[in-house]
């Protein structure tokens, strides 16, 4: 087992979220997936659960995340959620997420963190409602060790280490934890309207031609104030925010 920054983590964020806890487990099938059984049970006291290995590790769209122990960094974040929009959610943590690992980091629509066209970490937000109050779950997996890319992957690999050398899992999540925090904070007043720009910054897919899931083709002009691709298409402009719709680049290396 690795050493994890638990107690500076939580010196941090306690501050910010009364009742935080920080609980690192050396398996579990799912972080996100456990911290929603929780919220579903009435357990919404704000937690961070980090897994050095998931058995059963879920992407978007429920699509199997796996890794091996050093090989990644997977955590979720749970806690009592209440925002007056949750439109751009799942771009906000990916921006907190570059903006704190490396200047290199590029976005892809909608929550995936890419470098030189591969994928470096993907991201999970899921909600629940329980006794009238809701609650929000922010998974994240990040590959940290260059690993083998294999057929079933849809987007060929990238890793931290390929960016910082001697970054490892316990030390990437010292520099994320408490920026996500004062960034789902902030959202949870401010809605995503602030960080657009700084998304459009990094953001992977603008200027490109795109094709979306639903059977779009369009050239990518960036976001706008809620968080939606806009797209150019022969019919004219169109928005695309669904979180059911996935968006691959041309030329996609």
């Amino acid at each position: 087992m690795q050493v994890w920054p638990a107690e500076d983590i939580w010196q941090e964020i306690a501050p910010l979220l009364p009742g935080f806890t920080v609980e690192v487990l050396p398996e579990i099938d799912s972080t996100n997936t456990e911290l929603m059984r929780r919220a579903r049970a009435g357990r919404t006291e704000p937690t961070l659960l980090v897994a050095e290995h998931q058995s059963a590790g879920r992407g978007r769209q429920g699509r199997h995340w796996a890794s091996e122990p050093g090989d990644a960094l997977t955590f979720s974040l749970g806690m009592p959620y209440a925002p007056r929009d949750w439109s751009g959610l799942s771009l906000l943590v990916g921006l907190v997420a570059a903006q704190a690992l490396h200047p290199d980091i590029r976005l892809k629509w909608p929550n995936d963190l890419w470098w030189q066209d591969r994928k470096l970490a993907g991201i999970l937000v899921e909600a629940a409602s329980t006794g009238g109050h809701s609650h929000v779950v922010v998974g994240m997996g990040i590959n940290i060790r260059p690993v083998q890319a294999t057929q079933a992957l849809r987007t060929p690999p990238a890793a931290l280490q390929e960016l910082l050398p001697t970054m490892t899992a316990p030390q990437a999540l010292s520099l994320l934890a408490g920026a996500l925090v004062r960034a789902l904070l902030d959202f949870e007043t401010q809605g995503f309207a602030p960080w657009q720009h700084a998304f459009d910054a990094r953001d992977a897919l603008k200027g490109r031609t795109v094709w979306t899931s639903d059977g779009q083709q369009g050239h990518a002009l960036g976001i706008d104030p809620l968080g939606a691709l806009r797209l150019e298409t022969d019919r004219g402009p169109v928005q695309v925010n669904s979180a059911e719709v996935s968006v691959r680049p041309h030329p996609f290396v």
